[in-house]
């Protein structure tokens, strides 16, 4: 087994892991490797290739702020279009070639007396490091239902993170099992093109219009040659973005601007009163993430569509067949059922120090310091960690304000002449009961509905509670008296 050592490890090569590594290099800390699963960078934006997959943040926040795009030809951007921007800012910034491709990590140990971590990696290598990274993300892990035969189906089936570009959808009888964000976008392609299309719903979401629209050639061109345009551009969607935050996490009751436009939207593109009221939610806008489309109502008044609701009893060799005893013969599946977000890590083999799992560290549930460190693990960093997701904003913002809590840490190390830092338990206590608090009163948990936002003891593990220029406020730089040092 051979042995080999670097400064730090980044796990992924997404947002996360690329974000991270640009400003190590920016900061002088060259000694790094990125390790990266697939072969190609880019993380959820390489995994997702499935019909009409686009971002649903508009591209100019959907973007590093130290690299702005003038040149996005969408106001939310396509999934090929992100994946070409993330692969420009991998060779700007000259990070390509600190990635190692094809590389899985298996499972992390830290050395207590070497003050190092060993890295165990697929095909038996380990790779020693003093600090880690992880910048896996949270949209990775497909999540697939439990239904009972689901291995009997003889036909085609995947997931939509995992498309067959090879199967033709034409003129085939298809079921579709899920109605979250990837499944709106999908599922009017795929209408287009079915014989049959049976789309299978346990929650309807709410959906608003999507403010989309080619950016015209000469506006790109004002962005790309008047300086601060970009940026001004970028100001004005963040503050818009925020503005959804209010009734998100200050006041269900709040949320009436917002609930209105998404009924405006409803009644305007389901003109029949049954579909539409299978498509009504029963639950406060924003207690589920709100999508964004302007087809997907238009594909379910297809003829060649139908919204099933009345769940799911079994699969069968050709089929579906529902609670009440509908039979629906079909030539494949589609599981549009999301992620493995809270319970993702229950499978990490993360073993700090004194032999303490990260399960056991989680005995209580899932939690972190500024969503980005846990006591009893010492140089180890998270980015998209618990409570750091957003119902109303970019996410890259809140990976941005870690990157900088990270660097922050890594200052002090060299500053102290420290090797070690992590979290005091009471100082992570206090965070997370003062984050919880606020989590109680919000819509996620006040607005009558079940969501992957909440782990098995109805706890949000998930979402950030407030606006995020407080988290950027109270997390950028890390307080000194928050961690021991080593």
């Amino acid at each position: 087994m051979s042995e080999r050592s670097t400064g730090i490890v980044i796990i992924g090569s997404g947002f996360a892991g690329l974000g991270m590594a640009v400003q190590l290099k920016r900061n002088g800390f060259d000694d790094f490797v990125i390790l990266e699963k697939s072969e190609a960078l880019g993380g959820t934006w390489h995994d997702n290739t499935y019909p009409g997959c686009a971002c649903d943040v508009p591209s100019h926040m959907y973007s590093f702020s130290f690299e702005l795009n003038p040149r996005w030809s969408r106001m939310f951007a396509p999934q090929p279009e992100i994946r070409a921007y993330l692969e420009r800012t991998a060779d700007k910034y000259r990070v390509r070639e600190h990635i190692r491709f094809g590389t899985a990590v298996e499972g992390m140990e830290y050395d207590e007396e070497r003050r190092v971590w060993q890295l165990a990696l697929a095909g038996g290598a380990v790779l020693t490091a003093r600090a880690v990274v992880s910048g896996v993300g949270a949209l990775h892990i497909p999540s697939f239902p439990d239904l009972p035969g689901i291995e009997r189906f003889q036909g085609t089936a995947f997931h939509s993170a995992e498309w067959d570009h090879s199967y033709d959808f034409t003129g085939k009888r298809v079921a579709v099992i899920g109605t979250g964000a990837s499944a709106i976008q999908f599922v009017p392609k795929l209408a287009e093109r079915v014989e049959h299309l049976a789309l299978f719903q346990r929650t309807p979401p709410w959906v608003q219009p999507k403010p989309d629209r080619a950016i015209a050639p000469p506006v790109r061109k004002v962005l790309e040659k008047v300086p601060g345009a970009p940026r001004a551009v970028r100001n004005l969607i963040y503050w818009t973005l925020e503005a959804r935050a209010v009734g998100f996490t200050i006041d269900p009751r709040l949320s009436g601007p917002q609930e209105r436009l998404a009924r405006w939207h409803l009644r305007r593109q389901i003109p029949d009163p049954e579909l539409r009221a299978k498509v009504t939610p029963d639950y406060t806008i924003g207690c589920k993430r709100v999508l964004l489309s302007n087809d997907y109502y238009p594909a379910l008044t297809r003829p060649n569509v139908e919204v099933e609701t009345g769940g799911v009893a079994e699969v069968r060799e050709n089929s579906i067949v529902t609670r009440d005893g509908r039979e629906y013969e079909v030539d494949a599946i589609v599981y549009g059922t999301g992620f493995k977000v809270v319970d993702a890590m229950a499978d990490w083999r993360v073993v700090g120090r004194g032999g303490l799992k990260i399960q056991e560290a989680w005995a209580d549930g899932v939690q972190a310091h500024h969503g980005t460190t846990i006591p009893g693990f010492p140089n180890f960093f998270m980015m998209l960690g618990p409570n750091t997701g957003l119902g109303h904003n970019s996410v890259v913002f809140m990976i941005e304000t870690q990157i900088q809590h990270v660097l922050s840490l890594l200052r002090l190390l060299q500053e102290r002449g420290a090797e070690t830092v992590e979290p005091r338990p009471e100082a992570m206590r206090a965070y997370n009961e003062r984050l919880h608090r606020r989590l109680r009163r919000a819509v996620w948990n006040e607005g009558g509905c079940d969501s992957w936002y909440l782990d098995a003891n109805g706890v949000n593990r998930t979402l950030w509670p407030g606006h995020t220029f407080e988290f950027w406020a109270g997390s950028r730089n890390a307080r000194p008296e928050d961690y021991v040092l080593t």
